[in-house]
């Protein structure tokens, strides 16, 4: 028969009869011919796969191939030479493609025959451990899409495999290691790659026993073996399995490898290997992080302490191969050691939390020097957590969540000491997680539903009827540091205003947790009022019995504290002016709420102005002060946008006014009951605003008798903010009562006092400056006219105590504000139109004030606060300049500083700075004159 040239866009059968080694000399010639066309076409093999994968051929024919294949395969084992490689490799694709299509049908016995047919002929082993790579590649390669019935039948394949001749498989892999380690180190590293591909899917224990893992070893000391055989191990370590028997394995492994000395890695000079076995330790490495993972989220802590110890054992290698010279030998480590630094930050935050908790022994009533210490090494640990948040913030997130989880879950059965540092732990997430996760629920939506999550369980838990007094803290503490995830889940907040109202909160049996939640309570309403407008009349309803106020004679104890209660009254009057209720019945509940106080105020003012026990007078006193300061506090509610006037409150708060203002005139416990009406006065100033005016002369007139330095002290801050605030209206009254005023300020300053009585002296030195102040705030609100009517003698007199302030009190403060208030009389007064006389006080006295106060031993221009005040001087002597202009300069240049002994050339330089316009320049040169003049 002549032989013809051969197609391939179908398989040709009688070409593969060609590859019987007995075939005439015709049709291997033709086989030849067509493999060669099949190895230089590019879409041959697509014809072969898609002629054996669909089985078009008749049953006649798949026999024909089989046979075949075998005959050719027993070619190979009879020729001294084998077939180039390229056609081994086709010819295990050959084989894999049949394998695949009739292994489950037709061939089952295909591993058998390949294995008795090969024995250990290393032509045949060659084409048998190629044959198992294409396999794989065919039915276990992951990086090959495969359709659904191809991975049907290829797992029926790997199941089959499994049951019927992997451990024939595997003895055949350890036979051909042992026998070609020395003679075909290329045959050797074939299996070993097998081994490597096989073990992700076959059983384990085939491979991981002390026969096979010896084998292994002792080819990781042969040089042209030992790179497949890390490979190998690696693939080994690599499987999945059991984290305790992983541990075990790892560590077995290890310690063979550090026995036979491959951990002396500075001893090795092969880079090629070298790189290979910082990979095969970076994959133990990361095993071992993988089992301590999973058993320390499963709870068993002993073998997860196991696996930790066994991974610290292998950082001084970790760190060897990372600092190695060569970059691949390090970055191949980089994996493990990422992950050891994630271990050990979850390992600290777990010793952190665990540390965290209280011991039974803390005495939460009667807390001690041990309690203290415990508190403060809390803040230590909060501290580290922060730190570790920085870093880490997902990794803090995962492990809060997690122990916060598992614990709220068995809350009930939990010890107080878990559940507290449970809550606490989801608290300190909030000054922990960095400033990108902001508002916790808003942004980053991972950690947001993270958060939202545990808040959610926190406030539905039933967690909050918990009794221990640690844990009702902490779950308050927690709801108002997040209140604003009740803005996003609205639906909780009636729960726990329930919780907040009851035995659980403000009724509960401890005080302590009574007073914090007054606090908690009102910062909680302050955040939520929007969604309490359903719920206010109930809540002040409920709350009523806590708004009132505890006479001294009661003998019962209140459940809060006068402190706890101005909480209370503030989270009222936010209820009630926050509430979208009319004018009208906003006035109302106000009414509702003021009118125990004032009434309880008349009764107890009139019992203290005969009452003459001082134990009981104090006592009383200190009743009539919480009256008022819980009136004013219910005033903080207000805003600009919810003024006392748009509430219709004006007439509650004139009443309350008029109720407490007698308390001035009391005379008994003065000090007490007029800083208390002084503070309300304050508040009423912003409420009020002019509804006040009617009540200051009065106010004023009783708060001006028999005073001492600290009643002074305290009531020139109200008459100045009533200037600030009111300034023309309050003009005639301020006129009226300001040398009233300057003269008990002077009497109490020339009151003679010990020498070392430094209370005192700091009393008048505080005076001294309100009363500075005082006076600054007048000419600065425009109202001169206040100053400039009190007659010549008295202005006189008050110009001359600011030129003392200036010059004579070595206090930086008070001297400032006195230059501040010499530059504006100047700007007020100095000029061609200004008061009479004032232009010769300017030269007699202010000019010289601004030289000689600098020139004092006392005014340090080290000091930051005196070179504020020398800036103020400089600014005096510009104002000086605008206002009475080249005359001012001829007398500087012709009297005044020739009269200090200054040099013609300075006087100029002096006059030249102060006619340019930057007053920086005058500063800096001012400072810089009185530096050489000190000198």
């Amino acid at each position: 028969m002549a032989c013809q040239s051969v197609s391939i866009i179908n398989m040709d059968e009688q070409a593969l009869l060609g590859l019987n080694p007995n075939a005439d000399a015709c049709y291997r010639q033709k086989a030849m011919v067509y493999f060669e066309q099949l190895k230089e076409s590019q879409d041959a093999w697509e014809v072969c796969a898609e002629a054996l994968a669909k089985g078009i051929y008749r049953d006649g024919t798949q026999q024909l191939i089989r046979e075949t294949l075998m005959k050719w395969l027993q070619g190979q084992l009879m020729n001294s030479q084998p077939e180039k490689p390229f056609i081994r490799n086709k010819a295990a694709q050959v084989f894999a493609l049949t394998f695949v299509m009739e292994y489950l049908t037709h061939w089952p016995k295909f591993f058998f025959d390949l294995l008795s047919l090969v024995g250990l002929n290393p032509h045949g082993v060659d084409v048998y451990l190629r044959t198992l790579m294409a396999i794989d590649a065919e039915v276990v390669d992951r990086d090959i899409l495969h359709s659904p019935e191809e991975v049907r039948r290829n797992t029926l394949i790997k199941d089959g495999m499994r049951e019927q001749v992997i451990p024939s498989l595997v003895e055949s892999w350890y036979q051909i290691l042992g026998a070609y380690q020395q003679s075909h180190p290329e045959i050797t590293c074939q299996c070993l790659e097998v081994v490597g591909a096989y073990v992700s899917w076959i059983d384990l224990n085939l491979i991981a026993n002390d026969r096979f893992v010896n084998l292994l070893l002792s080819q990781m000391s042969v040089e042209d073996l030992r790179e497949e055989a890390c490979d190998c191990l690696f693939e080994i370590v690599n499987k999945g399995m059991d984290p305790t028997d992983k541990t075990k394995l790892v560590e077995s492994l290890c310690q063979v490898l550090q026995s036979a000395g491959f951990f002396n890695v500075d001893q090795e000079e092969d880079v090629d290997f070298l790189a290979k076995f910082s990979r095969l330790v970076n994959g133990m490495g990361q095993s071992l992080v993988l089992s301590w993972t999973k058993l320390a989220k499963g709870g068993d802590v002993k073998a997860a302490a196991e696996a930790l110890r066994a991974l610290e054992t292998k950082v001084p290698l970790l760190l060897q191969l990372l600092v190695h010279d060569d970059d691949d030998i390090s970055a191949n480590i980089v994996g493990f050691c990422y992950d050891y630094l994630n271990v050990l930050k979850q390992d600290v935050m777990l010793a952190v939390m665990k540390k965290l908790t209280y011991d039974e022994e803390y005495n939460f009533d009667n807390e001690g020097e041990d309690e203290a210490m415990f508190v403060e090494y809390r803040k230590q640990l909060k501290m580290l957590l922060d730190r570790l948040a920085q870093v880490s913030p997902d990794l803090l997130l995962e492990a809060v969540g997690r122990v916060f989880n598992n614990t709220i879950q068995r809350w009930q059965t939990a010890s107080f000491m878990e559940v507290e540092v449970a809550i606490r732990l989801l608290y300190m997430l909030g000054e922990a997680l960095p400033a990108s996760h902001g508002a916790h629920f808003s942004g980053d939506t991972a950690k947001t539903s993270a958060l939202q999550d545990m808040m959610r369980t926190l406030v539905s838990s039933g967690l909050s009827g918990y009794q221990h007094t640690s844990v009702s803290l902490e779950f308050f503490e927690t709801v108002v540091r997040y209140d604003k995830f009740f803005l996003v889940e609205p639906q909780h907040i009636p729960n726990v205003l329930m919780s907040f109202l009851d035995h659980r909160g403000l009724r509960h049996s401890s005080p302590k947790v009574r007073s914090r939640v007054a606090y908690l309570f009102s910062r909680f309403v302050k955040t939520l009022h929007k969604h309490m407008n359903s719920f206010i009349e109930d809540i002040l309803s409920r709350i009523q019995d806590l708004l009132e106020l505890a006479p001294p004679e009661n003998g019962f104890p209140a459940l809060l504290t006068s402190d706890d209660q101005l909480f209370i009254f503030e989270t009222a009057g936010v209820l009630i002016v926050h509430g979208e209720s009319p004018a009208e019945r906003k006035q109302a509940l106000m009414r509702s709420l003021l009118t125990p106080l004032t009434d309880a105020f008349r009764l107890l003012l009139a019992k203290l102005a005969s009452e003459r026990e001082e134990e009981r007078q104090a006592a009383l006193a200190d009743c009539l002060s919480h009256a008022v300061g819980f009136a004013s506090r219910t005033s903080k509610a207000f805003s600009n946008k919810q003024t006392v006037k748009q509430c219709g409150c004006t007439e509650v708060y004139r009443d309350c006014l008029q109720t407490f203002l007698p308390a001035l005139s009391c005379p008994v416990q003065r000090g007490s009951l007029r800083s208390a009406v002084r503070s309300f006065l304050h508040r009423m100033i912003i409420c009020l605003e002019e509804e006040v005016l009617p009540f200051v002369p009065a106010a004023s007139e009783h708060m001006l008798k028999d005073c001492e330095a600290k009643d002074l002290q305290e009531f020139i801050p109200l008459i100045s903010q009533i200037t600030a605030k009111f300034k023309d209206q309050v003009s005639p009254f301020l006129q009226q009562v300001f040398m009233p005023l300057v003269l008990a300020i002077f009497e109490v300053l020339c009151r003679p006092a010990e020498d070392n009585d430094q209370a005192a002296a700091l009393e008048k030195q505080m005076l001294r400056r309100s009363y500075f102040t005082f006076i600054q705030t007048i000419t600065s609100s425009g109202m001169n006219e206040v100053l400039a009517n009190q007659g010549v003698e008295n202005v006189e007199r008050v110009l001359f105590t600011i030129i003392q302030g200036a010059v004579d009190f070595p206090d930086p403060i008070a001297q400032k504000t006195c230059f501040i208030i010499l530059s504006k009389l100047v700007e007020l007064w100095g000029g061609k139109d200004g008061m009479a006389g004032f232009p010769d006080f300017i030269y007699k006295h202010i000019v010289p004030a601004c030289f000689l106060a600098p020139l004092k031993p006392s005014f340090d221009l080290t000091d930051a606060q005196t070179v504020l005040t020398l800036s103020e001087c400089a600014l005096t002597l510009k104002m000086i300049h605008l206002r009475r202009g080249p005359e001012f300069i001829q007398y500087l240049q012709q009297e005044y500083l020739p009269s200090l002994q200054v040099s013609p050339e300075i006087t100029q330089e002096v006059c030249q700075v102060l006619q340019q316009p930057d007053a920086k320049v005058l500063k800096n040169y001012m400072k810089a004159f009185f530096q050489r003049a000190k000198l």
